[in-house]
C-alpha cells in the first residue's frame, strides 16, 4: 500500500532517516510531493539553532564542522549538517567530499549529514537549503550546521539562512583579511582563526581586531575571534561557548527575532520570484524565446524591447505573436 503524505510526515517527525533522505531529495528536485510535505511539517517542526560556517576552500570548514557537531552531541543535542559541495559536471550532484571527511560522525544516530550540490546557484548554498533546514528541524535536530561550498564577494547568502554566521580565516594565505572583501567580512557574527598552530595566526587576529575597531556593528555585538586547530579539537569548546553567547545576546536584544523576520521576508520574495518566473515561462509558446534571441543576435531588436514584449505575452495582452 503506497505511503500517504501524512504517514511520510509522521516518519520524519519520528526521526526516520530514510524518510528524511527521501524528503530532502524531493525538495532538491522540486517535486510537488516535497512541497506538499513541507506544508504538513512546517507547523509541527521545532526551531533549531542554525549555524552557518563559511570560509575559503582549504580553511578547514569540514573538519571544524565535524568537531563542533561532536561538541554539541556531547551535550545530548541532535545535530543536522548540511554540507554544500561543488557540483559534479557529469551528474549534477554533490561530489560528497564533505561527507567523506565527516566519517567519524556517520555511525552516530543523533547526527544527520546531507551533502548538497549548488547546482549552479550562486551564493555558496544550494537553492533548496532553506527547505532542508525545515526538514531537519521537523526531524528533531536542535542544532543545524550549514557549511558553504566556499566564499567570495557573491557567496554571502549563508547569512540569510543562519541564526549566526561563522567566518573561517587561516594564516599563511598572504594578506588574509584583504583576501575577503568588505561584503564577506561584514556577514560574520564570529571569526575563527583556524589552523592557529601555524605561523601568522596572531597577525590574522590582529588584522581582524583592527578591522572591527574601525567599523563597529550597529547592533552592539562585538564579534569575538576564536583560535582553533580543528584537526586536534583545540578551541572547539571555546567556539561553542562563543556561539551560545551570541545566541543569548540575540535573545536578549531581539536580534534573532529581527534576523528571522528579514530571513522569512527574503524567503517569501524568493519563492514568489521563482513561482512567477515558472508561470511566466509556461505562458511562452515554444520557439518564441528562440526567435527573439535570433532577432537580438542580428541586432534587429534590442533586448529591453524584447523583454517588454515577452512580458506582454505573459500577461496575455499581445496576440498572434510567434
Amino acid at each position: 500500500m503506497p505511503e500517504s503524505q501524512q504517514e511520510w510526515a509522521d516518519r520524519i517527525l519520528a526521526g526516520d532517516r530514510r524518510a528524511i533522505a527521501r524528503a530532502i531529495s524531493a525538495v532538491e528536485n522540486g517535486d510537488t510531493a516535497g512541497i506538499d510535505l513541507l506544508k504538513l511539517l512546517f507547523s509541527r517542526s521545532r526551531e533549531a539553532y542554525v549555524i552557518g560556517i563559511t570560509g575559503s576552500p582549504g580553511a578547514g570548514k569540514s573538519t571544524l564542522v565535524e568537531k563542533l557537531a561532536g561538541e554539541y552531541r556531547a551535550r545530548g543535542l541532535r545535530v543536522g549538517i548540511i554540507a554544500v559541495d561543488p557540483t559534479s559536471p557529469f551528474s549534477g550532484g554533490a561530489i560528497l567530499g564533505d561527507r567523506i571527511r565527516m566519517q567519524a560522525l556517520s555511525t552516530d544516530e543523533g547526527v544527520y549529514i546531507r551533502s548538497m550540490a549548488t547546482r549552479g546557484h550562486l551564493g555558496g548554498l544550494a537553492l533548496a537549503a532553506h527547505d532542508v533546514v525545515s526538514i531537519l528541524e521537523a526531524a528533531g535536530c536542535q542544532v543545524v550546521l550549514v557549511e558553504t561550498v566556499g566564499v567570495g564577494q557573491d557567496e554571502v547568502e549563508v547569512a540569510r539562512h543562519a541564526d549566526v554566521t561563522v567566518l573561517l580565516l587561516v594564516p599563511g594565505m598572504g594578506d588574509d583579511v584583504q583576501t575577503f572583501k568588505a561584503g564577506v567580512m561584514e556577514i560574520a557574527d564570529l571569526y575563527v582563526v583556524n589552523k592557529a598552530d601555524r605561523p601568522g595566526a596572531d597577525r590574522v587576529e590582529q588584522e581582524v581586531t583592527a578591522m572591527l575597531s574601525i567599523a563597529p556593528r550597529r547592533d552592539g555585538w562585538r564579534p569575538p575571534i576564536v583560535k582553533t586547530v580543528a584537526t586536534t579539537g583545540e578551541g572547539i569548546a571555546s567556539l561553542r561557548e562563543a556561539l551560545e553567547q551570541f545566541r543569548a545576546f540575540g535573545e536578549q536584544h531581539a536580534l534573532r527575532l529581527e534576523r528571522q523576520r528579514e530571513q522569512w521576508r527574503a524567503r517569501l520574495l524568493e519563492l514568489l520570484r521563482h513561482g512567477l518566473f515558472e508561470k511566466a515561462i509556461s505562458r511562452l509558446n515554444e520557439g518564441v524565446l528562440d526567435a527573439r534571441v535570433e532577432e537580438v543576435l542580428a541586432r534587429r531588436r534590442d533586448p529591453h524591447s524584447v523583454v517588454e514584449e515577452l512580458m506582454g505575452i505573459v500577461r496575455g495582452s499581445p496576440t498572434g505573436m510567434s
